[in-house]
């Protein structure tokens, strides 16, 4: 079972997302939290595997609380829920160390989907609204040219997958562009985030933008 917990000051909002979330079948939403503070002390008493995170919550923010709850390596996956695909809320998210975005106004299945896919480690690099928000993040934070430790970390191989990767590519589309198995993609994209200390795609396509290796 993946483990959720839900952070909105809306409780009618949490309410929904609850009855959605365990009728999926592969879902436990183990805990709520309607503010920041709250949020970070549950995410550090119930251990979920993602926590959904509403960013603009009186009482305190989601933004520091994101920040707090990515913190360690086994940190859980942060999917920020909100109104808003191009918000300053939201940048400020990513940088914090959130995984992938999705509006409140999305399909069911699609929020049962991107919680799916964070809990597997792989974020929502190529789902429209997180492609969008890493576009107008890396226009507004690149760095004009990268920096030589950036350059030192990873092997060519490796710099030229996370590269596809921030162009929005699938494992499955890299291994055709380089006519490479998709599990040596996988291997090598493994790698390159234990070296980066990246969590998932989103957060090696945010240190490929904010080191210059990838330009828009």
């Amino acid at each position: 079972m993946i483990k959720v917990l839900l952070v909105d000051d809306q409780a009618v909002v949490r309410a929904g997302f609850r009855v959605l979330l365990e009728d999926a079948g592969d879902v436990e939403v183990v805990g709520e939290a309607s503010n920041g503070p709250a949020a970070v002390r549950e995410a550090a008493l119930l251990r979920p595997d993602v926590v959904c995170m509403d960013v603009r919550m009186p009482g305190g923010d989601g933004l520091a609380a994101t920040r707090r709850i990515t913190e360690g390596a086994q940190a859980p996956a942060v999917l920020v829920v909100t109104t808003f695909d191009l918000d300053e809320y939201v940048f400020g998210a990513l940088e914090a160390g959130a995984s992938g975005f999705i509006l409140k106004d999305c399909e069911p299945a699609e929020l049962i989907e991107a919680i799916r896919r964070l809990a597997d480690g792989e974020g929502l690099v190529d789902q429209s609204v997180t492609r969008r928000v890493i576009t107008e993040f890396a226009r507004r934070r690149r760095r004009p040219e990268p920096g030589p430790e950036a350059a030192a970390v990873l092997t060519a191989r490796e710099t030229e997958i996370v590269l596809l990767l921030a162009k929005g590519m699938s494992n499955d589309e890299i291994a055709r562009e380089l006519f490479v198995e998709t599990s040596t993609v996988k291997s090598h994209l493994r790698r390159a985030m234990a070296k980066i200390g990246a969590r998932d795609r989103v957060q090696t396509v945010v240190w490929a933008f904010q080191n210059g290796l990838a330009v828009l």
